[in-house]
């Protein structure tokens, strides 16, 4: 990766040409202005919303490495992994489906309009500062429309730099090698440009064969072939990374900016379905090359002392090649993909109590490709949305009102034009029942819905032209409490248990067309969801010295299909759990300090799934779990601070498929050096 050598002196160039031109000082006391919006915003999130986070040390402590893996460690959460270190990995939250969640990197969306699912291997945790799941939306009204538009939200959040007394940079170099072939080095240096600015770039490199064992059993009773057990080795796992990242954070009279350059380079293999004829034989080996770049800023300023505003700007390219040898065909796709997209949030202070934000976006989604007689699609969106807000000591109360119109086109002589109006309602409360106790009730209602995507419409072998598409239509009911406290001087509490009922009309599913590999998308479906989420943590300071920790999430889900049985041409799916939702799922984190040591250890469960909603024996996934350990030890020499940490992963190497046929790897170990001056 050439390129990749070229990007990192244009960055650190930039960063000296940054540094020279604001080099100098600024006045330092306009800080404690923006502070105020920040904490205010802060406490509504916590008192409305169901929110989920890991940040901090126990971030720090899981033994995850990109945000996939830590969003494992959520209640409502389904992760599809399909196996190894280059695998793809997507969330679904509340069984609402991966399109209907919102991924949002520093408060900016992570779109993709060709498939609408993010690929969240692609974010590493080395520069993260927490990572947080919202169901429903975040729960403060001064945000960017686009903010309101998804049922649930996954909001990255980066470091900002902090600097020790006296100090102009700080830097931290990590060294990861075990399993797999794995080599991942990475560097992360803040830098203070000047009292009010400063800069960040972080630069990841990750290289491994993906190659594990893995054990492959059938049973065949059906004929005279019989079954077979076997030890085969996980190939076409490889892959090869580069991301690098430079940001800008500055203040000004009564506000804050930052803006950020964004770019991801990756070669990689998509191991295939094993799908086997007779051992050691596979299928379906494919190779993906990612080339993506983005660069985004954002400005927050007190106008008045009433008034508020938010500008965000950004642009983004996604450039995909994916190469395939099916028994039909060769594929040898090439997608290119432009998104812009800006955003004014406005907060206006009516009453010490009372808020009002009027929001406006607009995103501009363009896609290319390399398929004969593709449609060059082009979707031209806005979403304006009116929202309040009531505070009052012991009862919240938000409401809002989103309108979403879209405009798309493609190609002139197919003459597709298309138009959707809506608009969708949501209200969120908070009470707490007695002024002593840090308990609250809260409940939220929340109609919203997903546009069907490029590949849904448009692609050439997959799609129909014919098909006139309508939104998936999601209505969301939530009950929940909160409670927080303290058990003696050193003994702090907390926890949550929330009820929720999904429902998903307009579902938009495949149907078989009057020609082999021509499918038409059709608005059939229907799901009911009824779900309860329960999070518990804890923490305590035995002694001086030693520090424990405990989370705990359970979550149980009933999501049924209720798709017309004369759609399905069965009775067997109808109300039959939808695929690779589990009944039951959870995990626990534990933790323990003591000095200069470390030690965390993680269990992750998830129950029986069906891969589809034909719940019959054949379509059965079986129930996995598995326990990760981690222990790690600091030392100073001198002014230079060194960590070094041992992660055993799959403990007890049990052999578990999150998606039926795609095998994951047995124990695994890592081995990470880090480095900071």
């Amino acid at each position: 990766m050439r390129r990749s050598h070229f990007i990192i002196a244009f960055l650190a160039t930039l960063n000296g040409f940054v540094a020279g031109v604001f080099a100098r000082d600024i006045d330092t006391v306009r800080v404690h202005e923006i502070q105020e919006v920040t904490v205010t915003a802060d406490r509504i999130r916590r008192e409305i919303i169901p929110v989920q986070r890991l940040e901090g040390k126990l971030l720090e402590r899981l033994s995850s490495h990109s945000v996939a893996d830590a969003l494992r460690y959520f209640s409502g959460v389904q992760l599809k992994d399909y196996g190894g270190i280059g695998g793809l990995k997507t969330v679904n939250i509340r069984s609402m489906g991966s399109q209907h969640a919102g991924v949002f990197y520093d408060g900016v969306e992570i779109g993709n309009a060709q498939n609408g699912v993010v690929d969240l291997g692609r974010y590493s945790l080395d520069n993260m500062e927490a990572v947080s799941l919202y169901n429903g939306q975040k729960s403060s009204i001064f945000q960017p429309a686009k903010d309101f538009a998804s049922a649930s939200s996954i909001y990255l959040t980066t470091r900002v730099p902090r600097f020790a007394e006296g100090k102009n940079d700080h830097i931290k170099i990590t060294f990861k090698t075990g399993s797999f072939d794995l080599i991942d080095p990475s560097l992360l240096w803040e830098h203070r440009i000047s009292p009010n600015i400063q800069s960040s770039l972080n630069a990841v490199y990750t290289n491994s064969s993906g190659k594990y064992k893995f054990r492959y059993k059938v049973n065949n009773p059906r004929d005279a072939r019989g079954g077979y057990d076997t030890t085969a080795v996980r190939k076409n796992g490889d892959i090869e990374i580069f991301r690098i990242e430079y940001a800008l954070f500055g203040k000004i009279s009564g506000g804050e900016w930052k803006t950020r350059l964004y770019y991801y380079d990756s070669e990689r293999g998509y191991p295939g379905a094993v799908v086997k004829e007779e051992p050691g034989r596979m299928k379906h080996e494919d190779r993906q090359k990612d080339r993506n770049f983005f660069s985004q800023s954002s400005l927050k300023k007190r106008i008045s002392e009433n008034c508020f505003t938010q500008l965000t700007g950004k642009y983004a390219y996604d450039y995909i090649y994916y190469e395939s040898d099916t028994l039909i065909q060769k594929l040898r796709n090439k997608y290119t993909i432009h998104d812009v997209y800006l955003s004014s949030a406005n907060m206006f202070g009516i009453l010490p109590f009372w808020s009002v934000n009027v929001s406006a976006d607009y995103r501009w989604n363009g896609m290319d490709s390399n398929i004969p007689m593709f449609n060059y699609p082009q979707r031209h969106t806005g979403w304006v949305v009116a929202a309040t807000s009531f505070h009052w000591p012991r009862l919240n109360v938000q409401a809002s009102l989103l309108g979403t119109f879209v405009h798309e086109s493609a190609k002139e002589e197919i003459g597709v034009r298309r138009d959707w109006k809506r608009y969708t309602p949501t209200i969120l409360a908070s009470w707490q029942p007695w002024p002593e106790q840090r308990f609250f009730l809260r409940a939220f209602y929340k109609d919203i819905f997903r546009m069907p995507t490029f590949s849904e419409i448009y692609l050439a072998y997959m799609g129909s032209l014919s098909s006139y598409l309508k939104p998936e239509y999601a209505r969301q009911f939530n009950m929940g409490v909160v409670y927080s406290g303290n058990i003696g001087k050193n003994f702090d509490i907390d926890g949550q248990v929330d009820v929720y009922y999904n429902r998903v009309r307009d579902k938009i599913l495949a149907r078989p067309g009057g020609v082999n590999f021509r499918w038409t998308m059709k608005n059939v479906g229907l799901v009911k969801i009824r779900g309860v989420d329960v999070a518990l943590g804890a923490s305590s300071r035995i002694w001086k010295d030693l520090k424990l920790s405990g989370k705990v999430n359970y979550s149980y889900q009933k999501a049924q299909d209720y798709t017309p049985v004369e759609v399905l041409s069965d009775t067997i799916s109808y109300k039959g759990q939808i695929s690779y939702i589990p009944r039951h799922s959870g995990s626990a984190l534990f933790g323990a300090g003591y000095k200069t040591w470390d030690l965390s250890y993680s269990f992750i469960y998830t129950g029986k799934r069906y891969t589809e909603s034909s719940n019959i024996p054949e379509n059965k996934v079986l129930e996995w779990y598995t326990h990760d350990l981690a222990i790690s030890k600091s030392f100073r020499w001198d002014k230079l601070q060194f960590k070094a940490t041992v992660e055993v992963n799959n403990l007890l190497n049990q052999a578990y498929d999150v998606v039926k046929n795609y095998p994951m790897p047995g124990t695994n170990f890592k081995f990470i050096f880090h480095l900071i001056f």
